[in-house]
């Protein structure tokens, strides 16, 4: 079917919700309606052919009393659902009593198999049921969605007039769903995170997850899932392009679809477009919660795995779910070995390497999970495609949870490719997308090594927005794309890094502290006042200004001298009298002499740090010579008495596209902008001496 149909049908869709529900839905709500009954009409024409069937072999199955019928009933219905009620969807049009009507509607309704009745429950219908028979519509909607004007059918269907309307296969339905549900959001002013992916963009995901391990596609079951899978559609396009790469090499191939959605309503759309396929059994490995704290598909592993997950959104109510509902816990103590790796890393040994994320937005959870279920003991292992906002490139610093994530990607040699796609490509953000490429069966030459892909410039503007998205990636940008990423080459476009290219020790430079000690009457006077309980240690402190005078340089003397003058006197010093001296007597001075904190026998002092002199450098993993010798050429010329604080040391991770692709602006010559400063000059001279005429 044709874009220009597919549209018609979409705008006589939308039409009934204007048409039938303007007076009494708000139209954040049409959907409410206008989903479920799309989905409804859809079943009942897919059933219309082995209505009469079923019914035949319900009474066979009810004469032999026949316990569980399910299966027998599908297969008279050919599909993976049936329906028992007496009614077609058309029939209820000649219902004249509202009340009527709403019985035999949801007789209709209750005659679905289990799994179709799961389906709108998820919708919540039957509450729409109970206020559209209020509001005197369901007659209305019913007979529109029946109408002649557009075939939601499988089947060509001829109108008495005697047109023919084309059939609609599912993927041409799933299409519809697919605008249907990006209008409804455009009208909701859905947030950036929860928006439908693009077609374009599905396309070019399941081409980089597929095309480069084509040709070692062979006789075999390949397992698809998909964490956040919304209505499925990346789902649905990544089995259409293994079934015609495998078709292309003659090979037989099962392919398998798997899934889980936390939106309820999404959810159902997805189930009953699976169930719509095929023997419909793929609809059961559709999954209801959500993927981060109730996880559907755990311990399993999949072949190709790709995903769309909300950006910016909170998992606040995931973290509480993960920790047991305990409102005084925070996500530190959620130990799920998808997120949580206990002594990763070198510098990590004895403890839990956290990459969990802030709790204002979980995307990089879903790519966790995904690397999670990565076949290990397969020739292929697995192939995975997600498409993130910039988040997910540099948020967080080194040791925090974002940082953590992509270190362990990096490190665990995962990433083949990150591609930064156009702006403006997504129906309901215009927020600049991310392509994560990964892999855990790298090709030799890509081993050690990432590469950048810039394609912000590869699109076609659109003759109409849609939404927020004003471009596409035409067949062409999408063939382009893999190809620079299948070539692996350096050009304009593509430019390729070892994996320690992104990495960087973040360590805190320190420089010690120097107190100068000032002795003075109005010093020890307020000193007496403030700490009325310790006169006999302002007594000390008199004896030692006799001893050493008003003003000394080295706090170290002044206090070794305060501690032998306090034995001599039987004063005893705590640790809150030391502040207390430090905080009356004593002011920093660059010129006195660093405060020792300890000194071992026979080997150099260390010295207390001065906060405010902390510094925090970035070197990077490839800084020749490593920290020592940035430190050496970096730091010690400007500032002699630092050192490294080796406890600080953390290790980070983060890509950047402006550093490596940014282009700067080429700027004009003196004498350019002078020619045109004269320009300027003589146009308006020119217009001063017309307006002069004009007055004249």
């Amino acid at each position: 079917m044709n874009e220009q149909l597919q549209n018609e049908i979409v705008s006589f869709i939308w039409n009934i919700a204007d048409d039938c529900l303007r007076d009494d839905y708000a139209r954040s709500k049409y959907r409410d309606v206008i989903l479920p009954m799309c989905v409804i009409r859809r079943l009942d024409a897919v059933l219309d052919e082995t209505r009469e069937a079923v019914w035949a072999q319900k009474k066979k199955e009810d004469k032999k009393k026949t316990f569980r019928q399910e299966k027998v009933l599908c297969t008279a219905a050919g599909q993976a659902f049936y329906n028992l009620s007496p009614f077609r969807l058309k029939d209820l049009t000649s219902r004249v009593q509202p009340q009527k009507l709403k019985e035999d509607f949801e007789a209709y309704l209750d005659g679905f198999s289990e799994n179709v009745k799961e389906i709108l429950s998820k919708f919540s219908f039957h509450e729409q049921i109970v206020k559209m028979t209020e509001a005197g519509i369901l007659g209305m909607v019913i007979e529109r969605f029946v109408s002649p004007k557009i075939n939601l059918s499988p089947k060509e269907f001829v109108d008495e007039k005697g047109n023919v309307l084309p059939a609609l296969d599912n993927h041409a339905m799933g299409t519809v769903f697919e605008e249907l549900i990006r209008r409804f959001n455009a009208e909701n002013n859905a947030e950036a995170g929860e928006h439908f992916t693009p077609r374009d963009v599905v396309e070019l995901m399941a081409d980089l997850i597929i095309q480069p391990v084509a040709d070692k596609i062979d006789d075999n079951t390949y397992w698809c899932y998909d964490g956040a899978c919304g209505t499925g559609g990346m789902l649905t396009v990544a089995a259409d392009r293994l079934a015609a790469e495998a078709a292309r090499l003659g090979k037989t191939v099962n392919i398998r679809l798997y899934g889980q959605e936390v939106n309820p309503e999404t959810y159902a759309i997805a189930k009953a477009d699976l169930l719509l396929k095929g023997d419909g059994r793929d609809a059961d490995n559709i999954k209801f919660g959500s993927t981060l704290s109730e996880d559907g598909h755990e311990g399993s592993t999949f072949d190709f795995m790709l995903s769309n997950p909300p950006y910016g959104k909170s998992w606040k109510k995931d973290i509480a779910k993960m920790t047991g509902e305990n409102e005084k816990k925070e996500k530190d103590d959620i130990s799920d070995p998808r997120f949580t790796k206990f002594g990763y890393g070198k510098d990590n040994k004895d403890a839990s390497f956290d990459m969990l994320p802030r709790s204002s937005d979980g995307q990089l959870l879903f790519l966790l999970n995904n690397v999670s279920k990565m076949k290990t003991k397969t020739a292929l292992g697995s192939r995975i495609a997600e498409v993130h906002n910039g988040s997910s490139l540099f948020t967080g610093d080194a040791g925090q949870g974002e940082s953590n994530a992509r270190r362990y990607l990096v490190e665990k040699d995962l990433v083949e490719a990150i591609i930064a796609l156009p702006e403006n490509m997504f129906y309901n953000t215009g927020i600049g997308t991310f392509i994560w490429v990964l892999s855990n069966r790298k090709e030799e030459h890509r081993k050690g090594k990432i590469q950048l892909i810039d394609a912000t410039a590869m699109k076609t503007p659109l003759r109409r927005n849609m939404g927020k998205k004003n471009c596409e990636l035409s067949p062409e940008a999408r063939r382009d794309i893999v190809r620079l990423f299948m070539d692996f080459e350096e050009t304009e476009q593509s430019k390729i890094f070892p994996n320690e290219e992104f990495g960087y020790w973040l360590v805190d430079i320190l420089r010690p502290l120097r107190l100068k000690v000032t002795l003075t009457d109005e010093m020890l006077a307020a000193f007496r006042k403030v700490n009325p309980k310790d006169a006999a240690i302002a007594d000390v402190l008199d004896k030692v200004r006799t001893a050493l005078g008003d003003e000394i340089l080295d706090y170290n003397v002044f206090w070794k001298a305060v501690k032998k003058e306090a034995v001599a006197q039987d004063v005893k010093l705590a640790q809150r009298n030391q502040a207390a001296v430090r905080a009356a007597c004593t002011e920093k001075d660059e010129n006195a002499a660093p405060v020792i904190q300890k000194q071992a026998k026979g080997k150099a002092p260390e010295y207390e740090s001065d906060n405010d002199l902390k510094d925090t450098e970035r070197v990077p993993l490839l800084y020749e010579g490593g920290i020592e010798r940035f430190f050496a050429t970096e730091v010690k010329p400007y500032a002699a008495d630092a050192w490294v604080d080796e406890k600080s040391v953390k290790i980070g991770y983060e890509f950047s596209f402006t550093k490596y692709f940014y282009t700067p602006v080429k700027l004009r010559s003196r004498e350019e902008i002078a020619a045109e400063f004269h320009d300027l000059e003589l146009t308006a001279q020119s217009l001063a001496a017309e307006i002069m005429e004009e007055t004249e």
